[in-house]
């Protein structure tokens, strides 16, 4: 470091600046450090810094899948917002019997400073022992005193997805929700329910998948059965294999059938035909995610609505403090009969 800060004609603290991501480092100055450090082939010995600092650097996730296509894409948001500042990724998935608490434990042993929990393995954290000093953060989540945490506004993407159907003339519409025990799905559930009994319609039988295409297809045999005319899906995976099962029923989508899912998955505006969705800003929920985290890493007692001025525009990413859904329609929608 001392030969890096020589070469660069800087302190040794402004090298040590720069190794650490801090942004009190002019960038100018930044990038001569850089150069120094790509010159003399410089690379920070972790294991040192850790001994010296008391932090690895690392910071742990706790996923109970990488199956579904929402949990894959807040990985990948959330490995970026953690590379951007310097942080390592340890993920730990859940099986059906892990247990969170020993997931913990786990990563408290390989020394993460931190760690986040994913979605699906929310319902667990709130019941699940958390080791003295570990610092948490849960996505989608109840409340809980024990951590803090970020969800996206799934009921207002929800309240969103249903009132379209409704404003298109579709006097009924069903669902096909999440698995039981998910934030999300019961959040999206339930505002599917309040805006059909708000809106005096009736409100059918809960189909229930567990986020996949094939558990979409089953209750897409069902709605073809049911004669359904709109419906909405809890994820855009289960969407597309509703898509599939009315094809095959002989229901046409849209003319039929309108159908909305959610995610806005990358796929969506490829499906057949192109998929009404709600779409859910991935990148700023896991970007918001480490954020939080490293700011009670370092101790710098910054609350979340300091961290939301800093770091992102309100008006654009937030509804009451949660991130906000955009509904984007396509041709899977159209005017009822």
């Amino acid at each position: 470091m001392a030969d890096v800060a020589q070469h660069a004609g800087v302190s040794g603290q402004t090298v040590s600046r720069v190794v650490n991501n801090s942004p009190r480092v002019d960038p100018a100055t930044r990038a001569r450090v850089e150069r120094a450090m790509a010159t003399l082939g410089y690379r920070p010995h972790r294991a040192a810094r850790a001994l010296r600092t008391g932090r690895t650097h690392t910071i742990g996730l706790v996923v109970s899948t990488l199956a579904t296509v929402g949990n894959s894409r807040m990985l990948q948001a959330v490995a970026d917002a953690a590379a951007s500042r310097g942080f390592a990724l340890t993920v730990v998935t859940l099986g059906a019997s892990d247990d969170v608490s020993a997931a913990f434990e786990r990563l408290v042993e390989q020394g993460v400073d931190g760690a986040i929990v994913l979605n699906e393995a929310t319902a667990a954290a709130r019941g699940a022992r958390i080791p003295p000093g570990l610092h948490l953060v849960v996505v989608d989540s109840l409340p809980d005193d024990r951590f803090v945490g970020v969800q996206t506004d799934h009921a207002g993407g929800a309240r969103a997805a249903v009132e379209h159907l409704l404003q298109l003339g579709h006097q009924e519409v069903w669902h096909v929700a999440g698995p039981r025990g998910s934030f999300a799905a019961e959040q999206r559930e339930s505002a599917w329910r309040d805006v059909l009994v708000s809106a005096g319609a009736t409100v059918p039988n809960v189909l229930r998948g567990d986020w996949s295409a094939a558990s979409g297809a089953a209750a897409g045999v069902e709605l073809a059965k049911a004669g359904a005319t709109a419906v909405f899906c809890a994820n855009d995976q289960m969407a597309l294999g509703v898509l599939r099962a009315l094809a095959e029923a002989g229901r046409e989508v849209p003319d039929d059938v309108a159908v909305v899912g959610f995610d806005d998955v990358d796929d969506a505006a490829q499906y057949r035909p192109p998929l009404t969705t709600v779409r859910q800003n991935f990148d700023v929920l896991g970007e918001r995610a480490v954020a939080m985290l490293v700011h009670s890493i370092d101790g710098t007692g910054h609350t979340r609505d300091e961290h939301d001025r800093e770091e992102h525009d309100c008006d654009e990413h937030d509804r009451d403090g949660r991130v906000a859904t955009t509904l984007v329609v396509r041709q899977s929608t159209r005017v009822a009969r």
